[in-house]
C-alpha cells in the first residue's frame, strides 16, 4: 500500500450570498459548479462545491454561504491565501477580466520565478492567481465561460500564517512526508505528490507576534489533503493519533470519506479519498444541476428546500479579448 499524502483535495471556505459566491467562482472564474448540496452539520445553508469538469482532486474549492455571517479577519492560524494555477503568458488577460468586473486586485509579484496576481473575492477571501509551467499539461473545463487558453487548472497551492512555524514545519515536513523546496524569509516553500497534477505546494509564512485570525465570512475554513482511498486514510488516522494528534473518527461526506485534525498552529486539516468521487449521484453531464442530498436527509427534502435560498445561473461578465 502506497499512502502517500497526494496533494490538495480540496480547500473549504466561508461566504455569505450564495447567488454572489456562484457568480463570482463559476461566472467570473469559470470554475464548474460540479456539486449543490447541504452542509451535513446545518442542512440549512449550502456547500457548493467548484472544480474542473468532474471536481477532479486538486481542483475543488468549496463553499458555505452563510448569508448575514460576520467578515473573518485574517492573522496566524489561519490558511490565509489559497492559489490557483493558470497557463503561462495568461495573467494580463485575467487582470483584464477582473479589472473590468471591478475585482479588487494587488499588484503582481513574483515568487520563486512564477508570476502572481492576488486578488479578492466579494467576501474578502484572498486568492492569488499563479503563473504555472505545469498548468498546460491539465485539462481544463472546456465548456465554461472562460477559453481553454486562460481557464483556471485546478489548485497551485496554499499558504499558511503561524506565529510560530516550528512545530508546523515538523508536522508537514517530518510526519507528512512533505519536501522543502526552499525558503525566502518569512516564507518556507513545500510540495508533494506527482509532478503535473494540481494542489501540490505549500507556503508557511512564519511571523512571530502576528495575532490569531477570525474564522468567518472570507475565511478559509480547512485545508483537504488527498489519498487514494479507505485503507490510506485510516493508516494517515493512525499514524497522526500516534503523533498525539486529536483526529476524529472517519466521517462520510457521500463523495468522499474523511478524518480532521488541528495541526500545531492551528490550521485545520482534513484527509480525504479521491474515492467514490462527485458522478455518485449525478452524470458527469449534469454535475451541480440539481440539489443533492444524503440518504439521511432525503425524508427532509421539502423542508431543507423551504429554508434554502434561490439559486439561479451564474451571471457571466462580457467577454475579454485575449
Amino acid at each position: 500500500m502506497n499512502d502517500r499524502i497526494l496533494g490538495i483535495h480540496h480547500v473549504t471556505a466561508i461566504a455569505t450570498d450564495p447567488q454572489t459566491n456562484l457568480d463570482f467562482y463559476a461566472g467570473l472564474l469559470g470554475l464548474r459548479l460540479v456539486k449543490k448540496t447541504v452542509n451535513f452539520d446545518d442542512p440549512r445553508t449550502y456547500h457548493l462545491y467548484y472544480g474542473d469538469e468532474t471536481g477532479s482532486p486538486g481542483t475543488i474549492l468549496t463553499f458555505f454561504p452563510w448569508p448575514g455571517a460576520r467578515r473573518g479577519s485574517r492573522g496566524a492560524g489561519q490558511t490565509t491565501a489559497t492559489a490557483f494555477a493558470i497557463p503561462e503568458g495568461t495573467l494580463p488577460w485575467w487582470r483584464r477580466r477582473l479589472e473590468a468586473a471591478g475585482v479588487i486586485l494587488a499588484e503582481p509579484t513574483r515568487r520563486w520565478g512564477q508570476e502572481v496576481q492576488p486578488l479578492l473575492d466579494p467576501d474578502g477571501l484572498l486568492l492569488e492567481l499563479v503563473e504555472d509551467p505545469l498548468a498546460a499539461v491539465r485539462r481544463p473545463w472546456s465548456e465554461g465561460p472562460v477559453g481553454e487558453a486562460q481557464a483556471i487548472r485546478g489548485f497551485h497551492g496554499v499558504t499558511l500564517l503561524e506565529a510560530d512555524a516550528t512545530d508546523t514545519l515538523d508536522l508537514v515536513h517530518g510526519t507528512m512526508g512533505f519536501e522543502i523546496l526552499g525558503e525566502d524569509g518569512e516564507r518556507t516553500r513545500l510540495r508533494i505528490g506527482r509532478e503535473g497534477d494540481p494542489g501540490l505546494h505549500l507556503d508557511i509564512v512564519d511571523r512571530p507576534g502576528e495575532a490569531l485570525g477570525r474564522v468567518a465570512a472570507g475565511s478559509v475554513h480547512h485545508v483537504a489533503w488527498r489519498v487514494a482511498g479507505d485503507e490510506e486514510e485510516l493508516a494517515w488516522r493512525r499514524r497522526l493519533t500516534a503523533a498525539g494528534l486529536g483526529v476524529t473518527p472517519v466521517q462520510d461526506r457521500q463523495y468522499f470519506h474523511s478524518i480532521y485534525f488541528r495541526e500545531p498552529g492551528g490550521v485545520l486539516f482534513e484527509i480525504a479519498t479521491d474515492t467514490p468521487g462527485f458522478d455518485l449521484d449525478e452524470s458527469v453531464a449534469e454535475l451541480g444541476s440539481g440539489l443533492q442530498l444524503p440518504p439521511w436527509y432525503e425524508p427532509r427534502r421539502g423542508e431543507i428546500e423551504a429554508s434554502l435560498p434561490e439559486l439561479g445561473a451564474p451571471v457571466v461578465p462580457a467577454a475579454v479579448e485575449p
